[in-house]
């Protein structure tokens, strides 16, 4: 068999903590690359077992407990943030709060192995007010299970992965930059929507004060309310005469028709405003143009002294009183 400590030799104890900490703290990192290849040395005789596993559990750790901390200190915050840039930030967070609230720690035993999970199972557990000690043998466990899992098919499949560890060695720069650039593209693509999102938006503001002398004053303006789907499920405060939408919906059906005279104020409660500045482009894709992002959201609200109320207005009572209608693949839907 082909002696692949000859072939890898950058391959290193401290390059695979390196490697499996940074896919922890959500770096784009091919650690279970990293990991197949360790297992393949080992069975080459290039690496030792027992340190591979070691380097692999005590990266997870490192880069959990950053998150574990980041948890307890800033809560749910932490979770929006990690969710943001999904698919759906709502079914993100919902998906995390309800494994968790089912499981609790011992979900920390197979999250690694679950796209999505992850990443937001070590903050939620912090936010829960895990205890530290609970916390690390919980993911201990799952740390070892998940880096023996694929060290050890390195190990099984060494005599195919031979050909790839010579490659990483003979063209490791190449293959890096293969890897690297593209993502580095893709994230800097996404950081580029998201502060195109901003600009575009920043004229289309409005503070809380001026939104609530737009209320009182009897003005045709309709206040969205998306803070239900960002934090998980449960009764919420919010805006008096609001209504509560599903931004998912908003974004992904077909048509939305608006009143040209009603003005739209959407506000949710997420850093940045930025489960409002989705929505409010999706919209705007779909020819409305008369809206807002409320400045701050619900907690500028707040700190302003303005009132909340858990009695938000209904589907029903805002399609009667504002005229929307939300047409989809379905006959219409009104909201």
């Amino acid at each position: 068999m082909l002696d692949l400590s000859t072939h890898a030799p950058g391959i290193t104890y401290l390059i695979l903590w390196a490697a499996v900490f940074g896919r922890q703290l959500c770096l784009p990192v091919p650690a279970i690359l990293f990991l197949l290849t360790a297992g393949a040395l080992v069975r080459g005789g290039g690496l030792g077992i027992s340190l591979v596993l070691s380097m692999g559990v005590l990266g997870c750790l490192a880069g959990d407990f950053v998150w574990f901390e980041a948890g307890r200190h800033w809560g749910s915050q932490i979770i929006r943030i990690l969710c943001a840039f999904s698919s759906d930030p709502h079914y993100c967070a919902q998906r995390a709060h309800q494994v968790f609230g089912r499981w609790g720690l011992r979900s920390l035993i197979v999250a690694k192995f679950i796209p999505g999970l992850d990443g937001v199972t070590p903050p939620l557990a912090g936010i829960e007010g895990s205890g530290r000690s609970a916390f690390l043998a919980y993911d201990s466990l799952g740390s070892f299970l998940w880096t023996a899992v694929y060290a050890g098919l390195g190990y099984l499949f060494a005599n195919r992965l031979a050909l790839i560890a010579a490659s990483i060695a003979r063209f490791g720069a190449t293959l890096a930059a293969g890897i690297g650039i593209p993502l580095a593209c893709y994230v800097a693509w996404r950081v580029g929507v998201m502060a195109n999102m901003l600009r575009h938006l920043r004229l289309r503001r409005i503070t809380p004060l001026l939104l609530n002398e737009k209320i009182t004053s009897g003005e045709p303006i309709a206040v969205i309310d998306l803070l239900g789907f960002e934090d998980g499920p449960g009764d919420r405060a919010g805006i008096p005469g609001a209504v509560r939408m599903d931004p998912a919906h908003l974004r992904s059906r077909l048509r939305v028709v608006v009143p040209q005279n009603l003005g739209l104020v959407l506000y949710c409660s997420s850093s940045g405003e930025l489960t409002s500045v989705r929505v409010a482009v999706a919209l705007r894709k779909r020819g409305i143009s008369n809206l807002w992002v409320l400045e701050g959201g619900l907690k500028a609200w707040k700190k302003e002294g303005l009132p909340v109320t858990l009695q938000l207005t209904t589907s029903e009572e805002a399609a009667e009183r504002f005229g929307i209608e939300i047409i989809g693949s379905e006959p219409h839907v009104t909201v």
